[in-house]
């Protein structure tokens, strides 16, 4: 563990992969002032004012932390961590989560258009009923490891998910698996299938009216591998690419290297989307459950 710049930085418990980056309380109470210059309309409506909460955080840590993340994000060898303030009091609403987490998002990146919601971020709920037509907010299944951007066209190299609330909530711990990590990733990556294109479309609720090609294993500049795959929307044209997307989702959720995180009100989760898997376990049935999301992705700035 290590504190630069009001950041308490530690590996988490789980995987050395992960980085830990707390948020001083000094940092926090420094911040209200020049969020509360934006409400949330004037960031939905003027991009650059987003820059502009992001550059009042990064000036606090003395430009440390857009370093910091660039560093971890982008780096194989880790390119995942959790960030949020160290203590959550009654100054941090739902408001400064959504401005924190769009900080955060633009030190690294220029969010896609999230055509679910028609901004560059979506909040959404997980609750006891739902009539939805995915996985996303189906509180007791088992939302297995996927990466984001599957069925856009646009370049989704990185995503963000913060936790705003949860309420009599048991389960539903985050999932995480890095493919550097997981047993089967050169028998799956070395199949001649899982390079051929796939047609990918999407549900009625994510608003895309398109389908996209494109196949599940790519390889990066250094010959390693690179995945884009979800579940849900692949759309297998014959026999081969049937059982090659079924041998690839039982290899996935057996693997033993997954790790599992209960990630805490306030903090967001942020992970290189190329060779960073994602899911959630399922929750324990509470017709009183609640959990709101929020999710931002997109590209690395140049």
């Amino acid at each position: 563990m290590k504190k630069i710049a009001g950041l308490t930085i530690s590996e988490h418990n789980n995987s050395k992969r992960i980085i830990n980056i707390d948020i001083e309380n000094e940092i926090i109470e420094k911040l209200i002032f020049p969020f509360n210059k934006f409400d949330l309309t004037a960031l939905e409506l003027k991009p650059f004012t987003r820059f502009t909460i992001a550059k009042s955080l990064d000036d606090l840590t003395h430009n440390k932390l857009s370093k910091l993340i660039n560093s971890i994000i982008r780096d194989r060898s880790t390119g995942c961590f959790i960030i949020g303030p160290k203590n959550l009091d009654t100054k941090i609403d739902d408001t400064f989560l959504v401005k924190l987490s769009t900080a955060v998002a633009h030190l690294i990146g220029n969010p896609n258009h999230d055509s679910m919601t028609g901004k560059y971020y979506a909040r959404f709920f997980v609750k006891h009923e739902d009539k939805s037509d995915s996985y996303l907010r189906k509180a007791y299944t088992n939302m297995d490891l996927h990466t984001d951007g599957t069925y856009v066209k646009e370049v989704t190299d990185w995503l963000l998910m913060t936790k705003i609330e949860e309420q009599n909530v048991k389960g539903g711990e985050t999932a995480m698996l890095h493919l550097d990590d997981w047993e089967y990733c050169e028998d799956l990556y070395n199949d001649p299938v899982g390079r051929q294109n796939f047609i990918w479309g999407s549900p009625k609720s994510k608003n895309i009216d398109y389908k996209v090609e494109h196949p599940v294993f790519s390889s990066d500049d250094n010959g390693k591998p690179k995945i884009s795959y979800i579940d849900q929307f692949p759309e297998p044209q014959n026999m081969k690419q049937g059982i090659f997307l079924q041998k690839l989702s039982d290899s996935l959720e057996s693997s033993k290297k997954k790790v599992i995180t209960k990630l805490l009100v306030g903090s967001s989760i942020v992970a290189n989307n190329y060779f960073w898997l994602h899911g959630r376990r399922p929750f324990v049935i509470n017709k009183m459950l609640s959990r709101e999301l929020l999710r931002i992705r997109g590209k690395f700035t140049k």
